[in-house]
């Protein structure tokens, strides 16, 4: 078993973007700007918002956060988003879910200008990826294709299980993995909660992506020999044995599963390390209007 290494490629990749986003400045006279919405308080999104913030400034982008009470109307945050959308200065704009039930996230979605959706979550930029045309690949996805890369992990001709449906992370990951492209060119089957003789689909798999939110939902019999895993999930639990009161659980029962497989990602120091950086390479790409002119 070899660790799929997120914190290191991340790291890689981050100094990449920096040098990158210098030219930017130094071509522009302005750094890729990227601005997030934050309604509310809630304890995980915030942790999340600020790791963005953090990592904007250590690649010298320039990072905003726009911060409501959970009180706050849908036609305020949709006026914002459309202010943010018309600024010329802003290359990113972020709404981090999730939403307070009052507000109708598909709305928000749809409102954030395509060409500053570095999300990757506006229809417009799914259906391009659905063709295979340039757009804003939604930023989980494109981290997990940033280290299959850069671990030269072979996925052509590979069956790859994906498992959960979410358009944040499932059907995406699904549709990429399943592109003529290098990572890609996977025979994907794309499974859920409902999935019929789920654990034989997965037992089938060389590659399997597990995104369904469930702590530890893949157990080592579901796994076969040799097989590439992907953790998505992040289950925070409560925990006294932990300086920060919790602790984080991936969708794979890793100490049982890792033996049996080739790679694999640890939780954390995953995939969510790589997140942040397909967040980051969508904002720098914005910034050169390297996507949409």
């Amino acid at each position: 078993m070899q660790l799929l290494d997120g914190k290191f490629v991340a790291e890689k990749l981050k100094l990449e973007i920096a040098e990158e986003a210098a030219s930017v400045l130094a071509v522009s006279g302005r750094k890729p700007h990227l601005v997030a919405i934050l309604v509310g308080h809630d304890g995980g999104s915030e942790t999340y918002v600020a790791s963005k913030m953090k990592n904007c400034e250590k690649v010298g982008f320039k990072s905003s956060l726009v911060r409501y009470e959970e009180t706050v109307t849908e036609a305020e945050l949709l006026n914002k988003i459309d202010e943010i959308n018309q600024d010329p200065g802003v290359d990113g704009l972020i709404v981090q879910l999730p939403l307070p039930k009052h507000i109708d996230p598909e709305k928000v979605t749809e409102k954030i200008d395509y060409r500053k959706d570095v999300d990757g979550f506006h229809p417009v930029n799914l259906g391009r990826m659905m063709r295979n045309l340039p757009c804003f690949i939604p930023a989980t996805p494109y981290g997990i294709l940033l280290m299959l890369e850069e671990y030269k992990i072979e996925t052509a001709g590979k069956h790859c299980v994906v498992v959960g449906r979410s358009n944040i992370v499932g059907s995406p990951m699904s549709i990429l993995l399943a592109r003529n492209a290098y990572p890609g060119n996977c025979t994907v089957t794309l499974t859920h909660s409902r999935t019929a003789n789920l654990s034989e689909m997965v037992r089938s798999a060389d590659i399997i992506v597990a995104a369904i939110g469930r702590k530890n939902f893949i157990t080592a019999d579901m796994v076969k020999d040799g097989a590439v895993i992907i953790d998505v999930g992040i289950n925070r639990e409560v925990s006294e044995s932990t300086r920060s009161g919790y602790k984080l659980y991936g969708d794979v029962d890793f100490d049982h599963v890792a033996p049996k497989a080739s790679w694999i990602t640890p939780v954390p120091g995953g995939v969510g390390l790589m997140t942040i950086v397909g967040l980051l390479r969508n904002t720098l790409a914005s910034a050169k209007k390297e996507i949409y002119k």
